[in-house]
């Protein structure tokens, strides 16, 4: 049985699905493989409490690393790649070249990209933190626009939480 909620951002709605009672989806809004909203299953914020704290925490820069249960439905390459990107600290990023080679097969690359785009739970599994071999950033079903405030977001949230600073006003202006 599949559940849905909306949760406000500081990058927009986003679209919480559940599975049987176990995240499965975070979409955000003219996310490109967005599914259509008729397969999120009915409205009810009941699975929803601990993911919408956590990202509620992450937004605020006090967490970096989610607990929430996660059900990631994929083919064993795309749960492969999947984990790889949560392996990847809050903060920093990775060239598809490195994930291709953490996944020990470097002509990956473009597999590897397929993979990371139709991820079904952006930002808690972060495929935000992707850029190119050039560190350029790179395509991002969220927009370019999105991914760039949620680089420069960690990285002044991150240095900001150990001079224990103020995070950026607008990313939690929204929230």
């Amino acid at each position: 049985m599949k559940q849905h909620t909306v949760i406000d951002s500081p990058y927009g709605p986003l679209t919480l699905v559940a599975t049987d009672e176990v995240l499965s989806g975070l979409y955000m809004t003219d996310q490109r493989h967005r599914p259509p909203e008729e397969t999120f299953g009915r409205p009810d914020d009941t699975p929803f409490a601990e993911a919408t704290e956590e990202l509620r925490a992450y937004f605020a820069g006090e967490l970096k690393d989610f607990a929430t249960q996660l059900r990631l439905d994929g083919t064993p390459f795309q749960r492969s790649v999947w984990e790889q990107l949560r392996r990847i600290p809050y903060g920093e990023t990775r060239s598809y070249g490195e994930l291709a080679d953490a996944l020990g097969n470097p002509k990956a690359s473009r597999a590897l990209g397929l993979a990371n785009g139709k991820n079904p739970l952006g930002i808690i599994v972060p495929c935000h933190r992707v850029v190119g071999a050039d560190g350029s950033l790179t395509g991002y079903g969220g927009g370019l626009e999105r991914k760039q405030r949620l680089l420069d977001f960690e990285r002044g949230a991150r240095g900001a939480r150990g001079a224990g600073g103020a995070r950026g006003e607008e990313d939690l202006a929204l929230f």
